[in-house]
């Protein structure tokens, strides 16, 4: 029988923010947690994709159980690094050959710039942009090493490597492993809805002059504003990472104060770039001083009222899979006129077209096959909200397969 959610998400989150406090400053003592709360620290690392971090950075090895599966990961993770960076070399050279100008996105971007070694950080899949006009060209350049597109939603296109016969029903492993299906996203924009608005970074992130094959991110700034818009597109669904963050602190470690004025001055004003507020305050509360007091000071009078007071009080537990029910319009603090909340509410209660797309595109993953709440009426999902609040369904998929796995001591 499965622990009180309560119980549950206090272990999560009592994790998430040591796991946080432990790689900005490592302890030289374990914690004292009960046997439920280490496993549940091993949900927490999955969860929030940092278990080869911390194998590397925490300075206790805690239990024998713990430290094995920590490493364990980390040795995963670079065997899967392995295999990510033979797909982008297959990727380089053919988009090479045929003239196809590409940029290579996020982690990807971040071990070619050397912000992490192979096996810190890990990829759930490779991110690419192209231009618009060439998105076909890329599709079938993706064809041509065993890729074919299985979803398209409006942020990009999915694509999946090609198997014969289908894909056999086996169940995933916990965390990182070198045999997981490593996808590729294919953007032709790179935008954000907050939380309808579109925000659009395209033009800073793609190179005015690009070359046939992959091309870096135009400036550092450029990267930590993709990063920075990835963080609050999370952030405003409460799903944030702990390795979001983590890829924020690392870059902006490396920010001279040429480039943090020129983050600020160009191109646009600091309104313009409202939205890098909360993820910024929350880099700031775990890791104070490491951002320009000037920065912060110019975001913060651009950024709206509500995201402001929520940038300020909250912490990653509760902007993250470690908060396992969120509120019905997690949202609205992103919105930025009455009618928008309107807009946004109305969405909510009834979604559009498009985001059925993108439910159905979830229910289709192994975590979400299992649970009726991926399948329900939104009828009978409203029912639910208002009497049962019931737990998210890719926290719990972890927490469960923790639980039914322990592993020895």
């Amino acid at each position: 029988m499965l622990p009180s959610p309560e119980l549950i998400e206090r272990g999560l989150s009592a994790a998430t923010e040591r796991f946080a406090a432990e790689l900005v400053r490592p302890r030289s003592g374990a914690p004292a947690w009960t046997g439920f709360e280490w496993q549940m620290a091993r949900a927490a690392a999955v969860l929030h994709g940092i278990t080869p971090l911390l194998a590397t950075t925490l300075q206790w090895p805690g239990p024998a159980s713990w430290r094995a599966f920590a490493l364990e990961q980390r040795r995963q993770t670079l065997l899967r690094h392995g295999r990510i960076a033979a797909v982008l070399k297959h990727i380089d050279d053919r988009a090479s050959e045929q003239g196809l100008a590409v940029v290579a996105l996020k982690g990807a971007a971040l071990h070619a710039v050397g912000v992490y070694s192979a096996g810190e950080r890990p990829m759930a899949d490779i991110d690419l942009l192209v231009r618009p006009a060439d998105a076909q060209r890329a599709a079938d350049m993706l064809a041509t090493i065993g890729y074919a597109q299985t979803w398209m939603i409006w942020k990009h296109g999915i694509f999946e490597p090609a198997r014969a016969g289908g894909n056999a029903a086996t169940a995933l492993p916990i965390g990182e492993h070198q045999d997981n299906p490593i996808k590729i996203d294919l953007h032709t924009r790179i935008t954000e809805r907050l939380p309808l608005a579109e925000t659009d970074i395209t033009e800073l992130v793609f190179p005015l002059h690009p070359k046939p094959g992959f091309n870096p991110y135009p400036s550092t700034n450029a990267l930590l504003l993709h990063l920075l818009l990835h963080a609050a597109g999370n952030m405003s669904a409460r799903a944030l990472r702990l390795m979001h963050l983590h890829d924020i602190a690392r870059l902006a470690a490396r920010m001279s104060p040429d480039e943090w004025h020129e983050l600020l001055g160009t191109r646009s004003t600091p309104t313009a770039r409202w939205w890098a507020l909360a993820p910024l305050e929350l880099v700031n509360r775990y890791q104070p001083g490491l951002l320009p007091a000037q920065v912060l000071a110019a975001l913060r009078r651009a950024c709206p009222g509500a995201l402001g007071r929520l940038s300020r009080s909250a912490n990653l537990s509760e902007m993250s899979y470690a908060s396992l029910s969120i509120p019905a319009f997690p949202g609205l603090p992103w919105c930025r006129s009455l009618s928008e909340r309107r807009r946004y509410v109305w969405q909510r209660v009834l979604p559009s077209r498009e985001h059925a797309v993108s439910r159905n595109l979830i229910a289709a993953e192994q975590w979400a096959t299992p649970h009726p709440w991926m399948h329900m009426s939104q009828g009978r999902r409203i029912l639910h909200w208002l009497f049962r609040r019931p737990s998210r369904q890719a926290s719990m998929y972890i927490v469960r397969a923790v639980l039914d796995n322990p592993l020895p001591t």
